[in-house]
């Protein structure tokens, strides 16, 4: 007998639940269509302005703003001065109705360029060092044949790069390195750049054609700040070599350390400049040393149809 109670109040429980459910439901499908207008007056507190953001007469507005209130059961706006705000039932609506409208306007978005993928959007994340050329040799290149494609660009280190990568906040990397061992990115190599050693015009080592980095144990060394490429691969030649690079200062931008090697405040690896800056001298280092500049992409991730046209413009080069 108790089994047979608890079983039947599980099923009013159930019925209840959906029946409340199919109620909520059919509230939300009436109010849908006009959460938006809601929204916009929550957002500007005037009625008029709200109906002109969205194209609307002001009279077609306050009708259905009043039939909106009548659908809920409760008023949903209050006078206050010149103006009317929402109460706190219609705030509650209002809140919901903005995140609701976020996710469909990137739904719309996604729609209108399967629909018309050149006209859609591309955030690239790239190292600060491929800014002066590649990025922009590519962006040009690309906008020859879809002109109406909009870029949003992020610069930074490789870490940080690589970071927004799997967040999601970025589409696509050009970085260097590419990263290995990360089952999550997939990527393509696009070019092979050697590393220079540049040292001060007056430097023991000026005059030479090659040198080994054996040679650069005693050196006092500026750096690219850790998080970095070229740091990365700095760090890992002087290992091999046997020491530990003896640092003097660290910065963010490449030119910055060029600035300070030529102000003799130490010796730097860095990917060879074109054209040499002054007061430097770029050595090649024997055995030569490279870096790998690539395009990276979360593997398995669909990309829209424009971020999917670029990959395949910067891998086609």
């Amino acid at each position: 007998m108790i089994r047979l109670i608890r079983i039947s109040a599980i099923i009013d429980t159930v019925t209840y639940d959906s029946s409340e459910r199919s109620a909520d439901h059919r509230l939300a499908a009436d109010l849908a269509p006009n959460l938006a207008l809601l929204a916009a007056v929550g957002r500007m507190g005037n009625l008029t302005r709200a109906a002109e953001s969205l194209g609307v007469p002001q009279p077609t507005a306050s009708r259905r703003l009043t039939a909106l209130a009548e659908r809920v059961g409760v008023p949903l706006t209050m006078p206050d001065g010149r103006g009317i705000r929402l109460t706190r039932v219609s705030t509650l609506l209002a809140t919901a109705a903005e995140r609701a409208l976020a996710e469909l306007e990137t739904g719309v978005r996604q729609v209108r360029e399967e629909i018309e993928p050149g006209r859609g959007h591309v955030v690239l994340g790239f190292l600060h060092l491929l800014g002066r050329s590649l990025v922009p040799e590519l962006l040009s290149g690309f906008r020859d044949e879809h002109p109406h494609v909009r870029f949003g660009l992020f610069q930074g280190s490789r870490a940080d790069v690589l970071a927004r990568l799997h967040d999601g906040a970025v589409d696509l990397a050009l970085v260097a390195p590419l990263p290995t061992g990360d089952e999550s990115l997939a990527g393509h190599i696009l070019a092979e750049q050697d590393l220079m050693l540049s040292v001060p015009t007056s430097h023991r080592l000026a005059n030479r054609r090659q040198v080994r980095v054996t040679e650069l144990a005693d050196e006092d060394f500026v750096m690219l700040e850790r998080g970095y490429g070229v740091r990365q691969i700095t760090d890992e030649l002087c290992a091999t070599a046997g020491f530990r690079p003896r640092i003097t200062f660290e910065g963010q931008e490449s030119d910055t350390v060029r600035g300070l090697v030529a102000a003799g405040l130490g010796v730097a690896l860095l990917p060879r400049s074109e054209p040499s800056p002054p007061g430097v001298v770029e050595l090649p280092l024997h055995p030569q040393a490279t870096r790998s500049i690539g395009l990276a992409w979360r593997d398995g991730q669909r990309l829209t149809p424009a971020a999917t046209a670029f990959r395949e413009f910067v891998v086609s080069r």
